[in-house]
């Protein structure tokens, strides 16, 4: 065999060519011991947890009160399998015997308390916490409201009515008459939490120098002002600034405030998901409600012959879809246009009052339900409800989607006797929540109104600058 003109060249070739076929036995080796390592341990770990450690009786006794205080409180009694023993059955076919599981519960999940499963049954999402936390909001909470004069040229619009609120809209001036005199005022900016903007979006409505249209504008012109004036506004962007609306024109007020908007605490009767303006956690459900003085003497729930009832404007296509539905029923009655007989009336002799979206989502009608005792039935998507954060709506209403409504009446003779009666008792309760005082008393619509603001101060002040 002729011997190659460049020996070193061959020599080294084939040592290279040794090495690097030991580098990739070597490559594939690695890792193929791995996982032949990993099944091993899953097998092993498997067969070592074949049975499972039954479950605590009592709770760790490292849980403190307040850690263990939502979650333990559920009282879950929820059923768990587990494999107790193989068994054999015989094959339907004729085989040899199939084997087969035969499966017990464990034992129920211990019971940690009843506090907050009685709470699910309550008003309030957490009743103790609640009143501790009022208490400390009826104490320290401070609003400074921007001052004008009675000369201002929009002083109806900027300061209190002088008369008593009324009509579909008064919440919104029922709010500013019952802070104005309330002992939540501070004349010092430096201890405020909050700063009011005090115009009315009723007012500028019903004022001919601005309309509807012009609100828009009058706001635009208000924020420069008030951020030129005063170092309050600019210091956080707005963001411990509100103002308060019922009409629903309010939701357009900001439109060329667009970063104020974003910002600024929005307390609204158009409480909507839907709108791209209001932000649930940063907004808050104003109540609309009629503002009325004596209290109705029949509010027993015995005395309820009718299952459901409505009355009102054709304004959205949801009461449209309604009154086509139930229009000719006779347990639910649904009504197009005015009434022939007394409003309240119908509320007293009706165990269910349906609340349906109209051009908003929301309208007097929660309000008037829960006054007269009847258990409100809410017809209308993506209402941020008034007080959800403080309240258990699904203690005291019952909440319908809108594509539900040809079930409406097999989802309201689904609730027993015994349901409907928690219910109404919840409605009776909540009364005080949705009321309007000329003098505010507490827990009543004014101050659930400050709770929902003082949930949403911040909890830095940043210093004024001189």
């Amino acid at each position: 065999m002729p011997q190659s003109p460049f020996p070193w060249r061959s020599s080294s070739s084939s040592s290279t060519s040794s090495s690097s076929t030991n580098w990739f036995r070597g490559l594939f080796f690695i890792p193929t011991c791995l996982a032949l390592n990993s099944f091993l341990f899953i097998l092993f770990y498997i067969s070592s947890t074949s049975t499972p450690n039954p479950f605590p009786s009592q709770i760790p006794s490292h849980f403190s009160d307040s850690s263990s205080r939502y979650v333990s409180s559920l009282n879950l009694s929820i059923t768990t399998l587990r494999v107790a023993q193989k068994v054999s059955l015989p094959d339907d076919n004729g085989g040899p015997p199939l084997p087969q599981f035969q499966t017990q519960p464990f034992p129920p999940l211990p019971s940690f308390g009843k506090r907050i499963h009685e709470q699910a049954e309550g008003v309030f999402h957490d009743e103790e916490l609640f009143l501790e936390d009022y208490k400390e909001m009826n104490k320290s909470f401070k609003i400074y409201v921007y001052p004008h004069k009675r000369s201002d040229p929009f002083a109806r619009s900027l300061l209190p009515e002088n008369f008593e609120p009324h009509g579909n809209y008064a919440s919104e001036s029922y709010f500013k008459k019952s802070l104005i005199k309330s002992h939540f005022i501070t004349n010092d900016p430096k201890e405020a939490d909050f700063f009011f903007l005090p115009f009315s979006i009723t007012g500028l409505r019903n004022d001919r120098r601005v309309s509807v249209s012009g609100i828009p504008n009058f706001i635009r012109d208000y924020i420069f002002d008030v951020s030129h004036k005063y170092p309050y506004w600019n210091r956080t962007g707005g963001a411990d600034h509100f103002y308060v609306a019922c009409h629903s024109v309010g939701r357009s007020a900001m439109d060329k405030s667009s970063e104020a908007k974003s910002s600024i605490v929005q307390v609204v009767c158009s409480s909507s998901y839907f709108l791209t303006g209001y932000i649930s956690h940063k907004d808050a459900a104003l109540p609309q409600i009629w503002p009325r003085k004596e209290d109705p003497s029949n509010l027993a729930s015995s005395k309820r012959t009718r299952l459901a009832f409505f009355a009102g404007a054709m304004n959205s296509p949801t009461r449209q879809a309604l009154v086509q539905v139930w229009g000719k029923d006779s347990e639910i009655f649904a009504y197009s246009g005015r009434l022939k007989t007394p409003y309240a009336d119908e509320l007293l002799r009706s165990k269910f009052c349906l609340h349906v979206k109209g051009f908003e989502v929301n309208t007097a009608r929660v309000g008037d339900s829960i006054f007269y005792g009847c258990v409100p039935v809410i017809i209308a998507n993506y209402y941020d409800l008034p007080f959800g954060d403080i309240l258990n709506w699904k203690s005291f209403s019952i909440v319908v989607t809108t594509s539900d409504i040809p079930r409406l009446k097999e989802i309201l003779k689904g609730i027993n006797d015994e349901e409907y009666a928690r219910l109404q008792s919840n409605v009776l309760k909540v009364r005080k929540h949705f009321k309007w005082h000329s003098s505010p008393v507490d827990y009543d619509t004014f101050h659930m109104v400050m709770y929902q603001l003082w949930l949403r101060r911040t909890s830095v002040r940043l210093p004024l600058l001189d």
